[in-house]
């Protein structure tokens, strides 16, 4: 419930300063009411950038692997046993 109230107070936020600067003609009308695309289009960047950063440092888990691969042989033995072909290794 905390977050969407932080949420929503960025965004008040962000609206405030929209109309304010609507208000007061400190810029043009003109790039004014292309700010909120200005807005989406530096959040959809900042999005990439997280994602392509969080895929350059994933952190491997070699314990998890290794539980991984037991699980796979467990799973295979059991399927033989019941008959199903799971392939050759």
């Amino acid at each position: 419930m905390k977050h969407i109230f932080k949420i929503v107070a960025i965004l008040v936020a962000i609206l405030a300063i929209w109309i304010a600067l609507l208000e007061t003609s400190t810029v043009p009308r003109s790039y004014t009411w292309l700010l909120p695309i200005y807005l989406v289009v530096a959040l959809g960047c900042y999005g990439l950038f997280m994602v392509g950063f969080g895929l350059m440092f994933f952190p491997t888990c070699p314990q998890e692997a290794v539980l991984l691969q037991q699980d796979i042989v467990e799973a295979k033995e059991f399927l033989a046993k019941k008959g199903v072909d799971v392939g050759s290794e």
